[in-house]
């Protein structure tokens, strides 16, 4: 990481002209972007913001496909209007979940995250039980991570000519780690031709060589999600 501040250094991409179909509301000390689907459902999921922050329409319009879809969809400001959150920032998630679950009678949670958010996911991953389903989208690697202890299906989407996480990094210390120490399901998916923040930070519409990728990156990302989100038990 760059530091804690701004953690990744990237460009802000295709700024979408976008207005979205949700409202604002506070959880707790939080304020957040919220997007019911069409019809009523337990099943929820925390949608992390990149370095932009939580108002950046690129974002806000991520949560209202996944609402689309079904999904109840929440998109916190986990920097609180302050600096970048840290993982030792618990209490933000847990403001959030306790939200999900008192205020929307939610059940089934899944967390998905695009570049700082996507390392946000991993730590949540490794530490909320309750999240069945996490999407990790861009999220820089460090040789100190450890995500060996992932508690549920993670997915993690990188782009083959990301100029902040060489694919090296996702080779070795990402793929071989999950591989020797992972003991849940995962999967690792690199895009080929694309770049950092191509699912969300990309319009299909003025980059029509590139959709097929930013399509099927959200067609990968509604599928994980609907695959372990509703998974029953065992």
């Amino acid at each position: 990481m760059a530091n804690e501040s701004r953690p990744c250094l990237c460009d802000i991409g295709d700024t979408f002209d976008y207005e979205s179909r949700g409202q604002e509301v506070q959880a707790e000390h939080i304020k957040a972007y919220f997007c019911k689907p069409p019809a009523s459902t337990d099943k929820a999921v925390i949608v992390i913001h990149d370095i932009f922050g939580w108002q950046l329409p690129n974002t806000r319009y991520m949560a209202d496909i996944l609402a689309a879809h079904g999904y109840i969809a929440i998109c916190p400001d986990f920097y609180v209007g302050r600096e970048a959150w840290k993982p030792s920032d618990d209490l933000e998630a847990d403001a959030v979940l306790k939200y999900l679950k008192e205020q929307c009678g939610t059940k089934k949670l899944g967390v998905v995250g695009f570049c700082w958010g996507g390392i946000a996911v991993r730590h949540l991953m490794m530490t909320y039980p309750e999240l069945k389903a996490g999407v990790s989208l861009n999220g820089l690697i460090k040789d100190s991570d450890d995500i060996s202890n992932l508690l549920n299906p993670t997915f993690f989407i990188f782009a083959e000519k990301d100029d902040f996480i060489p694919l090296h990094q996702v080779l070795t210390l990402l793929e071989q780690k999950l591989k020797k120490n992972c003991k849940v399901s995962y999967e690792v998916k690199i895009y080929p031709g694309q770049t950092h923040g191509c699912i969300h930070g990309r319009r299909e519409d003025i980059n029509p060589q590139d959709k097929p990728y930013i399509e099927g990156g959200r067609k990968d990302m509604i599928n994980w999600l609907n695959k372990y989100i509703n998974r029953r038990a065992t």
